[in-house]
Parts: C-alpha cells; sequence; structure tokens
C-alpha cells in the first residue's frame, strides 16, 4: 500500500494480517490428525506418522523463521525508507518554498524586462525609422551598382556564346576529321574545363561582389550611426567652445586694461633703470680704485710679513747666539773665582818664589774693568780651550777672553 503526504508516494509496509485464534487452528490439525492416525493400523504407522508430522511442522517452523528474519529486514528496510522520504519531502517543501520566493522574483524581474524592453523597443524603433531612410538611400545606389554588374554579366554571356559557337564550329572541323578524334575530343574536353573555370570564375566573383556589397551595406550603416554619434558631439563641443569664446573675450578685455597699467608702469620702471645704470658705472669705477688699492695694500702686507719672517729668525738666532754667551761668560767668572782661590791659596812665606808676583785680592765686581783683547797678562799661564773653538788665557792679575766666533 501506498499512503500519499503532502504530494509525495510513502511506500507504507502492509498492515499485519488480523490474528487467528490459537485454539480453534490447534483443534482443526489435532482432528486432521487423529483422522489420519485411525487410519492406520499398527502403533509403529502410528508414531512414524507422527514423526513424520512433527518433522514437517518442524520445517514449516523453520521456514516461518526464515520468512520472519526476511520480513524483519524488509519492515527495517521499509522504516528507513520511510524516514528518509520524510526528510526528502522536508527538504522538498523546503525547495517548493525557495522556487516559489525565486518564482516570485522572476516575475517581478520579468516585468522589469518587459518593462525596459517596451522602452528599448520604442528607441529601436526610432533608430530603425532613420535606419531606413538611410538604407533606402544606400539600396538605390546598390541597385544601380547591380545595373552595372548585370550589364557586365550580359558581356560575359555574349562571350560565352560566341564561345560557344567557336565549339561548335571546331567540332564540325574535327568531325571532318576522323584520324585526330582521340585529340580533337581531348581539346574539347580542355576547352570545357575552361569554360566550365570561368562559369566559376564568374560566379564566385558575383558572390564575392554580393558579398562586398553587404559588407558595404553594414560598414555605411556603422558609419551613418557613428556620423549621427559625432554630429551630436561636435554640437556639444559648439556649445562648449561658445561659452569658452564668451569666456576667452572677458579675460581679453581684462588682459588689455592690465597690459595698459603695465605700459604706464614700464616707462616710470625704465626711468628708474636709467637712474640704476648711472648709479652702477659710478660704483664700477669705485670698484676698480678700491680694487687698485687692495691689491697694493696686500702686496705690501705680503712683503711686511716675508720681512717679518726674516726679522723673527735673525731674532731667534740672535737670542741663540745671546745664551751661549752667556752661559760662556757664566763659565769664565766660575773660572776665574777657582783661579783667583787657588791663586790665594799659599801663604806669605813664598813672596820670594821666582816668576810669580805677589798675589793681591781679587777685584769686586764694581772695581772689575773690561778686559782687553788684545792685551795678555804679565805672567800667561797655559791656556785653556773651550767650547766653540774660544781660547781662554788665565793670568795673576786678569783674565783675557779671546777668539770669540762671530756667528
Amino acid at each position: 500500500q501506498r499512503g500519499r503526504r503532502g504530494g509525495v508516494a510513502l511506500n507504507v509496509p502492509p498492515p499485519p494480517p488480523p490474528p487467528v485464534p490459537v485454539l480453534c487452528v490447534a483443534g482443526k490439525e489435532i482432528t486432521l490428525l487423529m483422522q489420519t492416525l485411525n487410519t492406520l493400523s499398527t502403533p509403529e504407522e502410528k508414531l512414524a506418522g507422527l514423526c513424520k508430522k512433527y518433522a514437517d511442522l518442524l520445517e514449516e517452523q523453520r521456514n516461518s523463521q526464515k520468512q520472519m528474519r526476511v520480513l524483519q529486514k524488509k519492515q527495517s528496510q521499509l522504516v528507513q525508507e520511510t524516514d528518509h522520504l520524510k526528510k526528502e519531502h522536508s527538504k522538498a517543501i523546503l525547495a517548493r518554498s525557495k522556487l516559489e520566493s525565486l518564482c516570485r522574483e522572476l516575475q517581478r524581474h520579468n516585468r522589469t524586462l518587459k518593462e525596459d524592453g517596451t522602452q528599448r523597443a520604442r528607441v529601436e524603433e526610432e533608430k530603425r525609422k532613420v535606419v531606413t531612410s538611410h538604407f533606402q538611400v544606400t539600396l538605390n545606389d546598390i541597385q544601380a551598382q547591380m545595373e552595372q554588374h548585370n550589364e557586365r554579366n550580359a558581356s560575359l554571356r555574349l562571350e560565352n556564346s560566341e564561345l560557344a559557337e567557336k565549339l561548335k564550329k571546331l567540332i564540325q572541323q574535327y568531325e571532318l576529321r576522323e584520324e585526330h578524334i582521340d585529340k580533337v575530343f581531348k581539346h574539347k574536353d580542355l576547352q570545357q574545363q575552361l569554360v566550365d573555370a570561368k562559369l566559376q570564375q564568374a560566379q564566385e566573383l558575383l558572390l564575392e561582389s554580393e558579398d562586398r556589397h553587404h559588407r558595404e551595406k553594414d560598414f555605411l550603416l556603422k558609419e551613418a550611426v557613428e556620423s549621427q554619434r559625432m554630429c551630436e558631439l561636435m554640437k556639444q563641443q559648439e556649445v562648449h567652445l561658445k561659452q569658452q569664446l564668451s569666456l576667452y573675450t572677458e579675460k581679453f578685455e581684462e588682459f588689455q586694461t592690465t597690459l595698459s597699467k603695465s605700459n604706464e608702469v614700464f616707462t616710470t620702471f625704465k626711468q628708474e633703470m636709467e637712474k640704476m645704470t648711472k648709479k652702477i658705472k659710478k660704483l664700477e669705477k669705485e670698484t676698480t680704485m678700491y680694487r687698485s688699492r687692495w691689491e697694493s695694500s696686500n702686496k705690501a702686507l705680503l712683503n711686511m710679513a716675508e720681512e717679518k719672517t726674516l726679522q723673527d729668525r735673525e731674532f731667534d738666532s740672535l737670542q741663540g747666539k745671546v745664551g751661549k754667551l752667556e752661559k760662556l761668560c757664566r763659565a769664565l767668572q766660575q773660572e776665574r773665582n777657582e783661579l783667583s782661590k787657588k791663586v790665594q791659596g799659599p801663604g806669605p812665606g813664598d813672596d820670594d818664589s821666582p816668576g810669580v808676583e805677589s798675589p793681591s785680592l781679587p777685584p769686586t765686581d764694581s772695581q772689575e774693568t773690561s778686559p782687553d783683547p788684545d792685551t795678555t797678562t804679565t805672567t800667561p799661564s797655559s791656556p785653556i780651550p773651550c767650547s766653540h773653538g774660544s781660547t781662554i788665557y788665565v793670568g795673576v792679575k786678569s783674565v783675557g777672553l779671546y777668539d770669540f766666533p762671530q756667528s
């Protein structure tokens, strides 16, 4: 049996048969058994019949159990199928609701498309009228060209008819000449092929001319549409250029007023420039004079700097010489003091010693006189060498300093 829910067929298992009362079935079987057993004479046969009946019943029970298992499996499968179908049914309901919403949206979209289509159809109708008017003109031109092509085709036909007449004459000539039948037929076939090729070329030329006419027609239509578009653009540009021209005229008037003002400013500026050029010339003369003075002063400064460097070198050398002389003077003073001490060393009983005068006390610094370098002591002693090639002669009364270096 199949139940229908929401328009979907469901495989529902058949209902179980109504329960049969067990006592009635058992009583019928017992009566049948008793009747079969009464037919048998011996108890052994009755036992054998009972065993056979028991075996049959066991087999039937087993078969019924197998059938019960199979039926249970089928029932479980059917339950699963029913669950699956219920799920599919719910999915189908959801899909149906979605499809209904989509159908509504499609109907709305179709309405909008129809409205757009009607508007576009009107626009296209207007465009088509313009194109048809232009197309009619092009058709007239095409008809004129077709007439020219027809005249060309008529001339080609005449040529073909002339060729056919020539072929007939040739055939008649070659029929008279039976010896050259094969050559004539070959030549005829070749000429026929040439004629067919010419006819095919003519047909191809016609097809090409038709294709060219179609292409020219499409091209002229496109050019017409583009020319209309360019005309609209040129109109817009014309309006824009007029606006720009009005703006430029206003700016030109402003520019003329500014030019008149700038001319006045330029005249004043020119006068000031002439004054400034005069001042610049005077300043250039002064700058040349000051530049010559500056160069002369630089030369004098350079000469002074060179002289100063030379004087500084001489001063340094003289300072070195003075330091050396001071050292020599101190050394000589010390030697003089030592020698005076040595001279005063012996007592008064030695005055009779020959060649030696009586010593006198060394003079003090206030009493000392500068020794003359050309004079020597009365009793000179052995010379004492010193640095820088100088020699010191020590006497009893005075000390002489000789031969100092000049540099």
